[in-house]
């Protein structure tokens, strides 16, 4: 995975999106076009290795959550909250 074609400001938004429970890896690849396994080397280049340790962790307990097809049918919707007042989110402003 290269880096070096998404800015800071995109890279700042994949590993918040990774953070958010809500927020599966089917959403981050609609968004930024990379998948799950993408998403975790991201995330195990950019993070210190103990908060590597701690997000791989938090997703393996909340996987559910994670994956689109897994999750309850209850959610309906990936978006955070915060998700309108993001600037360059492309899902938001469809």
């Amino acid at each position: 995975m290269e880096l070096e074609k998404f800015s800071e400001s995109e890279l700042d938004r994949i590993i918040e999106m990774a953070w958010e429970d809500r927020t599966t890896f089917e959403a981050i690849e609609t968004q930024f076009g990379i998948v799950e396994k993408e998403v975790i080397q991201l995330m195990r280049k950019v993070l210190k290795s103990s908060s590597f340790k701690r997000w791989r962790k938090r997703v393996n307990q909340k996987i559910s959550l994670k994956h689109e097809s897994k999750r309850s049918g209850e959610i309906q919707r990936f978006k955070c909250s915060r998700q309108r007042l993001i600037t360059h989110n492309k899902i938001s402003k469809r």
